[in-house]
């Protein structure tokens, strides 16, 4: 400053030493604010404004009456210290109030003196603008380095978030860069421990088990094996960014041996799905092997029954002797075909559909042999029917031959009996009706209480004796009386119905020249046959 001197200020010029303190406060305090390049009052001036735009009913145009209702150092102690004040609660109309709260909080809680009092700014129309400057670049130095701080701890802050970040990255790497290994490793021993039960069921399900690592777990794996080499690259560039300590995984972690970890794993992928496969050819050829033997010797089984069967010759007796003995070989052939059936059954899960070691089918085996077990018995009930045939002398050979004609043809089942309705169709056939009471009569009179209760049917022997009853000439009241019956139809008889009913007879003593009913008859009929 200019035009001072020592005795100015000795004799107290009021003007001249304010001149010289205001001098050292634009040098000491106010000068060294700049804003985008403009003068200390202007960059002041537009500091305030940035600060306070975005608060309503605050308008910093200058250093005077800009500040008179407080609301201006409100507005900047909330933009930069929230905590300390609500500036939404302000009573706007309040400016004394709102003045000395805001002198009170800058004072108290940020450090910046007491330079004015309020009745110097809300009392005056126009305050001091020199005063206001001085007192306003105190707040700017208080809340410049108080950004300065804010921003040395933004940068701490983020250098720790980064190397923080950074260190959880590489963790993150080692963790499942070691799993990863684990699993790749684990896989490897579970296969290499593996066994084969060596059935189908067994190798396909081992099958369907790699098949679903390859499709789950594998494509897992693959794109975590990718990840992790990002995340290494990834890991490089953040440390290389920020100009820290370059990172380099444990020697056991390295991606050089992840690879080697997955060539080999690739090997041993190769070597399980050959082992699967040829496990699998094995067992199918297993299977059609078995299956061909048991068919083989199940056909040439019945090839030697049928052989047998019709090179049958000799006496009946011994041909019945041979064809029972036969008879008793059929049930072992039964679970023999079970057998070949069961063996089908793993064919047909193993989806063989074709066997070059044989020709045979268990359809075609299952069919032969019924095929064979009939012929059989066709065989043993006509040699047990000839035995019968044979002791009936009181039949004639066209008698037998028709008689035995109509069992068979009513034997559906070719068991050699007749069941009920088959013995009532065949007496039918043979001109032989009976109401449905009297048919059950006959029917358990012939069976016979025995084979009535096994429901074992009437036998071709006790077939023909019925046939020889009801066919021979007995003589007995019970054949007497049903002749008459069969000759009355129902009515009374005269001498006519006998001359016209073939094979009449004459009794002696006793002319029918009347009309005689069913009932006179059985008392005739008595007689006759007590006589006789």
């Amino acid at each position: 400053m200019t035009n001072i001197g020592a005795e100015d200020i000795v004799d107290g010029n009021r003007k001249i030493i304010l001149g010289l303190i205001w001098t050292l406060i634009l040098r000491f305090t106010i000068s060294d604010i700049n804003e985008e390049g403009m003068t200390a009052k202007e960059g002041l001036l537009l500091w305030c404004q940035r600060k306070t735009a975005c608060y309503p009913g605050v308008e910093v145009r200058d250093f005077s009456s800009s500040w008179n209702d407080g609301l201006a150092f409100c507005a900047l102690l909330d933009i930069h210290r929230p905590d300390l004040i609500d500036f939404d609660s302000l009573d706007k109309t309040e400016h004394r109030k709102n003045m000395q709260l805001a002198f009170d909080i800058a004072a108290e809680e940020i450090g910046i003196p007491d330079l004015l009092d309020v009745e110097d700014v809300c009392d005056v129309a126009k305050p001091d603008e020199r005063s206001l400057m001085t007192y306003i670049a105190y707040w700017f130095h208080a809340f410049s380095q108080l950004e300065k701080v804010e921003n040395a701890g933004r940068r701490v802050e983020k250098f720790v978030q980064n190397m923080q970040g950074a260190w959880e990255m590489q963790n993150s790497f080692e963790r499942r860069m070691r799993a990863l290994l684990k699993n790749i490793a684990a896989q490897q021993e579970k296969w290499l421990n593996s066994t084969f039960e060596g059935t189908y069921a067994d190798a396909k399900e081992q099958a369907s088990e790699f098949a679903a690592y390859k499709k789950n777990q594998k494509r897992e794996w693959v794109a975590e094996k990718s990840d992790l080499a990002a995340l290494l690259g990834n890991i490089k560039t953040k440390l290389s960014t920020y100009r820290l300590r370059a990172y380099d995984p444990p020697p056991e972690l390295r991606l050089e041996v992840l690879d080697e970890e997955w060539a080999s794993l690739t090997t041993y992928e190769h070597k399980r799905s050959q082992l699967i496969n040829e496990t699998i050819r094995d067992i199918k050829n297993a299977l059609r092997r078995s299956f061909a033997d048991k068919a083989n010797d199940f056909a040439l089984t019945l090839n030697t029954l049928s052989l047998a069967i019709s090179g049958l010759e000799g006496d009946v007796e011994d041909q019945l002797t041979h064809v029972r003995r036969l008879s008793d070989n059929l049930p072992p052939l039964d679970a023999f075909l079970e057998t070949i059936e069961d063996l089908d059954e793993q064919c047909a899960e193993a989806n063989i559909e074709e066997n070059d070691f044989t020709t045979y089918t268990f359809e075609e085996l299952s069919y032969e042999l019924s095929l064979v077990k009939s012929s059989v018995a066709k065989k043993l009930a006509f040699l047990e029917n000839q035995m019968v045939a044979r002791n009936m002398t009181n039949l004639t050979p066209i008698q037998l031959e028709e008689f035995e004609s109509v069992f068979r043809h009513f034997d559906r089942d070719s068991t050699n009996t007749l069941h009920e309705i088959e013995f009532s169709a065949a007496l039918a056939s043979l001109g032989l009706v009976y109401d449905e009471d009297e048919m059950h009569e006959v029917f358990v009179e012939t069976c016979g209480p025995n084979r009535l209760e096994r429901n074992a049917g009437v036998s071709f022997e006790q077939f023909i004796r019925f046939m020889v009853s009801v066919t021979e000439d007995q003589h007995t009241a019970e054949q007497v009386l049903q002749s008459f019956k069969e000759v009355a139809d129902g009515k009374v008889i005269t001498s006519l119905n006998f001359a016209h009913s073939p094979g009449s007879c004459f009794i002696p003593n006793y002319p029918l020249t009347t009309c005689v009913c069913v009932s006179q008859l059985i008392t005739l009929t008595t007689a006759i046959c007590y006589r006789a």
